[in-house]
């Protein structure tokens, strides 16, 4: 399924970039480089099952085993101290990132609930795009019963793309259904 994607891009995509841009060579293409999921868990800090059920969630979704991330400072107003665990993360690249991509973009985002579209407005100046995901059970791989509390997330696509009209190109011609604004 990964390599699906990547040969849609090179095949495809590519081509469609260089002419709409006016690239004189391949490698000013825009691509994407990795993608990072990441979730904030700020009751982990009290609650170990909760970590424990966010990495095994994770991993089944992107095929990864996530990276713990632990607090730098302490903050005694969230009762967190320096090197607790206050997140997970995963970065993604090459097959896994192609394959967790292309079922983000035809499996899990159409099961959202009202789904119209994901917001044009999510990038960062600089080509890539943020999505924030409001709970786990739209990815197929989750089962419903399995899950004790729901949880979101954040999903960074990074690209090579120098301006957000060119990461834009990108991911509308690799299939992100983004709404009309």
């Amino acid at each position: 399924m990964a390599e699906r994607l990547k040969t849609h891009y090179q095949e495809k995509i590519v081509p469609k970039l260089m002419e709409q841009f006016n690239y004189t060579n391949v490698h000013q293409v825009p691509k994407v480089i990795k993608v990072t999921v990441n979730r904030g868990m700020g009751e982990a800090a009290q609650n170990a099952k909760a970590l424990e059920a966010s990495l095994a969630e994770i991993s089944l979704i992107t095929g990864q085993k996530p990276v713990v991330t632990r607090a730098k400072k302490a903050i005694a107003g969230f009762k967190i101290r320096q090197g607790m665990p206050v997140g997970i993360m995963v970065t993604l690249r090459s097959g896994r990132m192609y394959s967790f991509l292309d079922r983000l973009i035809n499996l899990t985002l159409p099961r959202i609930r009202d789904f119209r579209g994901i917001s044009p407005k999510s990038f960062d100046g600089r080509g890539n795009y943020t999505l924030g995901l409001r709970e786990q059970l739209i990815f197929p791989e989750v089962e419903y019963d399995s899950v004790d509390q729901v949880r979101g997330m954040d999903i960074s696509i990074i690209t090579t793309a120098n301006t957000d009209e060119e990461g834009r190109a990108l991911l509308k011609e690799l299939g992100m259904p983004f709404r009309d604004n």
